[in-house]
């Protein structure tokens, strides 16, 4: 425990510049794709009217990405220039505080924020995207503010919205491989998790929450008083629940593995049993009714059912994948911007207005990045799939992608008219840049498939339809210490290093072959 202390001690007063520097020498491979990233960077610069300014300003942009991001470069414009337009936003959001870094979520201070205008509803998101960062002290320090620093305040701000944060941060583990961050936050985090079950947990073992607390207020199914048991809430406790489990074995604590192995599988059997609509075939709400003791589905499929699938909860059965049929149905989920929040087909759909928080039926960047990493999930992990392949992920990838823009220009807010693309929020400048999704962690885990493990193990599983692209490269991704490169290039006239795909790391060739198919690299 003390070696890891003097680590991270040392990470802390190393100078950022300094330590993004000696990850990128170690490689003794320069960086490829530069000129692409000044490009997007100038560009956006020149868009911008940067009227807040956090720890790193457009100026800083170009060498702060530079030293500190993947660079990626593919056929696809929209994709291309949407991948760096948001981690061009993330860095936006980047704030030094006496507590350490963390990542706002509005650019501009709102009222129902905590101290620095932290927020925790798009933590699980932020810590996805920003476990890709080379230099790791930004996310070690925001994980370590939620838990540790905002524990200590008088109010906690941290239960403000339900959270899949042992999830995030297991999975950033998984990235970096730094189990001793993991380890020393096990105690906290399962503190955490017992919190959770006294404030939210009912008598069934499944967990309650009120759409706004979950981030998605003014739902069909929600409420603001009535203890309705969510699709969302109690997945994202399956998915802390089998993190907290893999964590505490390795931390050699016998006790915890137990407790959170039974209980993960507790919650998927109730998630499966009672949250499982036969008739609809869908994941849904269930819905307290008032003065009495039963429940009742909700009559609406809505995004949220498509939830389970982020942290691979269903049984792989033909059954519960029907429920993907809705994804491209024109009466389901289908819109030509995205995927809305609710079925088009319900009489209640956008009903609540617009202009608020309404997650009746309007695109949120929030949800739709929960559905495409579900959606990624099924075709990876399952061999029930019900009609959905690469093809569908990619279109919907790209369409989330080309909804990136307002008056042609890029542009990321909070909420988004399904027919038109209309930002509901998009004249309110706090919605400017809204850090409440993800997207570069869709691209570089799902869409090329960099599959972290806990061992020393690297698997590439591309969701690129079969001769769609005929060449990318994904450029200098930290991966358990070292920079893993991916190149692929059809004919080898792209980049000049040979036909299909190859493999890097830290510049030296692990895999080459003529495919894009799925890799696996035993050993780095």
């Amino acid at each position: 425990m003390g070696s890891i202390k003097v680590i991270i001690v040392a990470c802390l007063f190393m100078p950022l510049r300094l330590f993004a520097q000696q990850v990128n020498e170690s490689s003794g491979n320069a960086q490829v794709l530069n000129p692409v990233l000044k490009k997007y960077v100038a560009r956006f610069n020149s868009l911008d009217s940067e009227y807040v300014k956090n720890h790193v300003s457009n100026a800083q942009a170009y060498e702060w990405l530079q030293e500190n991001v993947p660079l990626f470069e593919c056929p696809d414009t929209t994709i291309e220039q949407t991948y760096y337009y948001r981690w061009w936003t993330f860095r936006k959001h980047l704030k030094e505080t006496p507590d350490g870094f963390i990542f706002t979520e509005f650019i501009l201070p709102v009222k129902h924020a905590g101290r620095f205008n932290a927020l925790s509803c798009a933590f699980g998101h932020h810590v996805y995207e920003g476990r890709w960062l080379k230099n790791k002290t930004y996310i070690d320090q925001y994980i370590r503010y939620w838990y540790l620093k905002d524990a200590q305040q008088k109010a906690p701000r941290f239960h403000q919205f339900s959270s899949w944060a042992p999830d995030a941060i297991y999975s950033r583990f998984l990235t970096d491989g730094d189990s001793g961050f993991v380890k020393e936050l096990l105690p906290y985090m399962d503190a955490d998790y017992r919190l959770w079950e006294q404030e939210k947990r009912l008598p069934d073992g499944l967990f309650w929450q009120f759409d706004v607390k979950d981030g998605m207020e003014e739902s069909i199914s929600g409420a603001r008083r009535e203890k309705h048991t969510r699709p969302t809430i109690s997945s994202y406790m399956y998915g802390n629940a089998k993190a907290l489990a893999k964590i505490a074995v390795m931390a050699g604590n016998d006790t915890l593995t137990a407790r959170y192995t039974a209980d993960a599988a507790r919650i998927r059997r109730l998630v499966q049993d009672r949250l499982w609509d036969d008739t609809a075939a869908f994941f849904k709400v269930r819905q307290a009714i008032k003065g009495r003791s039963d429940t009742r589905f909700s009559n609406a499929r809505e995004q949220i059912g498509f939830i389970p699938w982020y942290f691979d909860l269903p049984a792989d059965k033909a059954k519960y994948a029907k429920a993907w049929e809705q994804l491209t149905d024109t009466s389901g989920f289908d819109a030509p911007w995205g995927i809305t929040t609710a079925e088009r087909r319900h009489p209640l759909f956008r009903s609540h207005g617009s202009g608020g928080c309404e997650w009746d039926g309007a695109l949120w960047p929030f949800a739709t990045t929960q559905t495409l990493k579900g959606l990624a999930n099924l075709l990876t992990n399952y061999k029930h799939r019900d009609g959905m392949t690469s093809d569908v992920y990619y279109n919907t990838l790209q369409v989330y992608a080309r909804s990136h823009q307002k008056n042609g220009e890029p542009y990321l807010g909070e909420y988004q008219d399904e027919r038109t693309g209309y930002w509901l929020k998009g004249d309110d400048p706090r919605s400017s840049y809204y850090n409440h999704s993800g997207f570069c962690d869709l691209v570089i885990n799902d869409l090329i498939g960099l599959k972290p493990a806990a061992d020393n193990k690297l698997e590439i599983s591309p969701l690129i339809p079969k001769g769609k692209w005929d060449w990318f490269y994904l450029e200098e991704v930290p991966y358990h210490g070292k920079l893993v490169s991916v190149i692929w290039d059809k004919t080898g006239k792209r980049y000049g290093k040979g036909k299909g795909l190859r493999v890097m790391v830290d510049g030296r060739e692990v895999y080459s072959g003529k495919d894009l198919k799925r890799v696996v690299v035993k050993r780095l």
